[in-house]
């Protein structure tokens, strides 16, 4: 019982975020499933050992009562053949009585013991159970940080090949690269082709129409008919 408590001392002081660390250094739960693993058969042998000495100290308790009634009764059995003047009865039931009384005490001592073990055993199990869900939420969160680290590396490997699109990378590639570039500019090109063009006609219809106001007021000095 001993080591097994010994055992689980050790997991319960287990520290967890150096457990964490180093799942996170080998981008894995290998260390993190094996503390678990761990816990969980620890855990399974201390409830059966807590079930066990928690079984002994109901038995050692109910021997108590039962050597404690039977104490009574002989006590009052002895002042029975005291009154009768039986003399030789009344000694071998005290006799019988002191005997129950020594086993009466033996069995109150062990019961004490084994109460405190049984304590000991439901502590342990309350905190190894508490160990071992923290874990278990401090593994869903590691997976989580995996999942991420991963799609960073996926994404960091990407815009890697991105860059590479027009520089050193396959020739098909470099070709699409390019040709999309080349939509791209040529695409610019008309769009400023077809402003400047508007350009030019808006200023055309401008002076067009400055010239024929300045033509229109001179008929008018003139007294000449539109």
């Amino acid at each position: 019982m001993a080591s097994l408590l010994e055992k689980v001392s050790t997991l319960i002081s287990a520290n967890l975020h150096a457990l964490v660390d180093q799942a996170l250094q080998s981008n894995s739960p290998a260390v993190i499933d094996q503390y678990i693993r761990q816990v969980e058969n620890n855990l399974a042998d201390l409830e059966d050992a807590a079930a066990t000495v928690g079984g002994e100290v109901r038995t050692l308790k109910r021997k108590v009562h039962e050597f404690e009634q039977k104490a009574d009764e002989t006590d009052q059995a002895i002042d029975a053949f005291l009154m009768e003047g039986n003399n030789a009865y009344a000694s071998a039931a005290q006799a019988k009585l002191n005997s129950t009384q020594r086993l009466v005490e033996t069995y109150k001592e062990q019961a004490v013991r084994q109460e405190s073990e049984y304590q000991s055993l439901l502590s342990a199990k309350v905190k190894l159970e508490a160990r071992l869900q923290t874990m278990k939420q401090e593994r869903e969160e590691l997976m989580a940080l995996l999942e991420l680290a991963k799609s960073k590396e996926l994404t960091v490997k990407t815009m890697k090949s991105l860059d590479n699109l027009m520089g050193t990378g396959d020739s098909d590639i470099s070709r699409i690269a390019e040709s999309i570039h080349q939509r791209l500019d040529k695409a610019s090109a008309a769009s400023e082709m077809r402003a400047s063009r508007l350009d030019e006609e808006m200023d055309r219809v401008l002076e067009s129409s400055v010239i024929d106001g300045a033509l229109a007021e001179r008929r008018k000095k003139l007294g000449l008919a539109e």
